[in-house]
């Protein structure tokens, strides 16, 4: 069995507890929602969406806490999820099929959801004082298969700098090992506040590297998926801003989904925002305006169908580019 038909199985597998929507209604029996670790952003949304849907539509819903962007675009493609959080930088190279992975993968997009920032966290008291100085140190890159560990190698082997010893971790696994002195420096590409780095910020000064000067050259190497942001001060207790890298995040699905059931999800994805503030204010970033725009990735036509309704058109599937 290929590994395409291999996908196409278990997608229709997954698929069998999905059945046949109404307009306001629809009869989902199970939906799988890949989202990322504790103590990061992708699980506060996710749990917040999974409850909706279990509360409004009556559907048994699987958050699932995994490593995050890459590992969720594959378990999205291979039928092991409905949807998925991912940065954009990861789905571009799925779609694409670039490594890490071994082709094109079958996934589409409902919205561009808020953006990551790209932390580089030190204790307050560290001689760390930029990326460079990292090739002394115990780093944390993010967990396997995250978008976080994607975007940090990049970084890494853009100023060809080789830590000490590299470490895969979680955001709250990151944040304890900060504290405790096993590590020295985390990256987490996230929302703001991501939760465990607040919580660890409330009783351990910290401090982030800046990052924003290799954005350029990283557009230039991979693309148009990274951005120049600014992390104001005082968000985990720093006394200044720091400009690092930013990419947007996307929620991902199966391109062979419903196009009724990708409507219907835009939708209640977007009647939604009041309980995914409260679970995040990221949540607050949602916005059809913004939604539609997924650059590379392109729009799943169920969404594209909201998004004409929502008068937010766009021409095609094909996601747009911020400018």
């Amino acid at each position: 069995m290929t590994s395409t038909t291999r996908r196409a199985l278990l997608a229709g597998l997954l698929a069998s507890g999905l059945c046949a929507c109404s307009p306001d209604q629809p009869q989902i029996r199970r939906l799988v929602i890949a989202t990322g670790g504790h103590g990061g952003v992708y699980y506060a949304l996710g749990s917040a969406f999974g409850s909706v849907l279990s509360r409004r539509w009556g559907t048994d819903v699987t958050v699932k806490e995994t490593g995050a962007s890459i590992e969720n675009l594959n378990l999205v493609a291979d039928g092991h999820a409905d949807l998925g959080f991912s940065t954009i930088d990861a789905v571009a190279l799925a779609v694409h099929g670039r490594a890490p992975f071994a082709g094109p993968m079958p996934v589409s997009c409902l919205a561009e959801l808020y953006d990551d920032y790209l932390q580089a966290v030190v204790r307050a008291d560290s001689s760390l004082r930029s990326v460079a100085d990292l090739a002394a140190a115990v780093v944390s890159v993010g967990p396997h298969a995250s978008g976080t560990e994607l975007v940090a190698l990049r970084l890494l082997d853009l100023l060809q700098v080789r830590p000490r010893r590299l470490e895969r971790l979680g955001v709250s696994e990151a944040a304890d090992a900060l504290r405790s002195g096993a590590i020295e420096c985390f990256f987490f590409s996230g929302g703001l506040p991501t939760p465990a780095i607040a919580a660890l910020g409330a009783v351990v000064p910290l401090r982030l590297l800046p990052l924003g000067d290799q954005v350029p050259e990283l557009v230039r190497r991979h693309g148009d998926v990274y951005f120049r942001r600014t992390i104001p001060a005082k968000v985990y207790g720093t006394t200044t801003k720091v400009v690092t890298l930013g990419a947007p995040n996307l929620l991902v699905t199966r391109e062979t989904m419903s196009a009724d059931l990708a409507y219907l999800l835009t939708r209640l994805l977007f009647e939604s925002r009041p309980a995914l503030e409260k679970a995040h204010p990221e949540a607050r970033h949602l916005h059809e305006r913004t939604a539609v725009y997924t650059g590379p990735v392109p729009l799943h036509p169920g969404a594209v169908r909201y998004y004409r309704e929502a008068k937010y058109g766009v021409s095609s599937g094909v996601g747009l580019t911020s400018s």
